[in-house]
């Protein structure tokens, strides 16, 4: 067994080796919650779930981190916005709303569609809000290390140096002067307009719950110190897997990286970050009006479709999201479903199915595929081929290999976290009496068609179908399956 993962820093798929044998520490970017989530947020959360749960299958035990950004311009603004007269009410919105009830409306939000999707939650969640002593630390290492300064103003604000860090860019492969100035905070008291914000001094006008004292004056963390500050306080300074969207390499993980290696830390030894979703092949903006968010998909299509569907492609890779794209998960966790539920109605025994939901039994393809750089498409095309050869079993009567296929078809639901996405509570008395009529209509169809009476057969089987029920006629008989969501 040889993990591999890309790692963003050296731009290469490197050998993954954890700096503790059997553990593995991943920290990856959560939410700023000054809005409901969108498809970005969670299909990042996704990958890193499939990560984690591979590591985890692999035999390492995980420690994740993912913060909470509660704190932040736009958020304050979003607030400001909400006490004004002529204030419009987005779906969810509460009118003069504080800052601090806004984050929090928004934060359980997040955690809804985590849940609703099977996104496990992770080892520990900080808010930004809890580790202010934590970032006055580590600005002040910064400062005597000669990397970080007072603004030159007297604004309370406290810059980091860029130009005092020979490696800043590295992340990113870019040269200073190629880059653009930071637009974190005003320019009139840097020495340099690419120096970014550690510290942002109090405006007259901002709420003071948004402020702290500090040594260098009342004022509230910059973004990027926010996660520096939380990841070394949980994970230490030097740590195996920093992850996020593409988006945020460049200024955050950049700004990120270069603050906490300046403070002497040797923080991240793998960067990952997850592709974007786009939406037929362009850029999704509200302003285009070509956005499709997590609760408009889940409108449209059941959670495990949804997870199905956002976790398909390879993590590095575009998710280009089409009209037709829900309906293709939808057919493909449909063909998954039907061989499970034909597969327990075949292999039930007096003691359940107990035995085939162990992890253990992934075929050495998927695991082939997921060991490299998570290749999910490939890992899935495994999943699929070992249904196919599930139903062939089914048809040869071929109990053991049928046996085997589910064992490996559940083992990779569960890897891939499509089984743990919600799903409509199970009633067993319900399910049994489901069975009974259905096969009793079964058996109708079956004397209507040894009849030839077509159109009985016919409309027993549209019946079905209209009720969600998918009959398949075989060399055996007619099988039926619930086309579940």
């Amino acid at each position: 067994m040889t993990l591999r993962f890309y790692d963003t820093a050296s731009a290469e798929v490197r050998d993954f080796v954890p700096l503790v044998p059997g553990k593995v520490s991943l920290y990856y970017c959560g939410a700023t919650v000054q809005g409901m989530p969108h498809v970005g947020h969670i299909r990042s959360a996704i990958a890193f779930d499939q990560l984690t749960r591979w590591l985890e299958y692999r035999g390492f035990r995980v420690t994740v981190v993912r913060n909470v950004t509660d704190i932040d311009d736009k958020i304050l603004a979003k607030s400001e916005a909400s006490f004004h007269p002529d204030f419009e009410q987005e779906p969810g919105a509460v009118p003069e709303e504080e800052w601090w009830a806004l984050a929090y409306r928004y934060e359980q939000e997040f955690l809804k569609a985590y849940d609703t999707l099977g996104v496990s939650r992770p080892t520990y969640e900080p808010r930004a809000t809890g580790h202010i002593p934590e970032m006055h630390a580590l600005i002040q290492q910064l400062i005597d290390r000669g990397h970080a300064y007072p603004a030159l103003d007297g604004s309370g604000d406290v810059y980091f140096d860029v130009r005092s860090w020979n490696k800043y860019g590295a992340l990113t492969r870019q040269k200073i002067d190629d880059m653009q100035g930071a637009t974190d905070a005003d320019p009139r008291g840097k020495k340099d307009p690419r120096d970014f914000a550690l510290w942002k001094g109090y405006k007259e006008g901002e709420p003071t719950t948004a402020s702290w004292v500090s040594p260098w004056g009342t004022g509230r963390p910059g973004w990027h110190l926010e996660c520096s500050a939380m990841v070394t306080k949980y994970l230490g300074t030097e740590f195996d897997i920093h992850g996020g969207g593409l988006d945020l390499r460049f200024p955050h993980h950049e700004n990120e990286m270069a603050q906490s290696q300046a403070a002497g830390h040797g923080f991240a030894n793998f960067w990952m970050h997850n592709g974007m979703v786009t939406y037929q092949g362009e850029k999704m903006s509200k302003s285009v009006g070509n956005t499709v968010s997590p609760a408009e998909m889940l409108e449209i299509a059941p959670p495990r479709v949804v997870r199905y569907y956002l976790g398909q492609a390879q993590y590095r890779s575009v998710l280009d999201y089409q009209p037709t794209s829900l309906q293709e998960a939808a057919a493909a966790v449909e063909r998954i479903d039907g061989f499970i539920s034909r597969a327990l109605r075949s292999t039930m025994t007096q003691d359940g199915a107990a035995g085939l939901f162990s992890y253990g039994t992934v075929p050495e393809a998927f695991a082939a595929a997921m060991d490299d750089d998570l290749n999910v498409p490939q890992a899935l095309a495994v999943l699929h081929d070992t249904v196919r050869a599930g139903n062939s079993a089914l048809t040869d009567g071929d109990l053991a290999a049928t046996r085997q296929a589910l064992a490996g078809v559940t083992d990779m639901l569960r890897v891939l976290g499509i089984s743990e996405a919600a799903q409509p509570p199970v009633d067993d008395q319900a399910t049994s009496a489901l069975g009974t009529l259905i096969e009793a209509q079964l058996a109708a169809r079956a004397e209507a068609r040894s009849k030839k009476d077509w159109a009985a057969s016919d409309a027993i089987r549209d019946t079905l179908a209209a009720a969600g029920v998918l009959v398949e006629d075989n060399a055996d008989g007619a099988t039926w399956s619930l086309q579940r969501g």
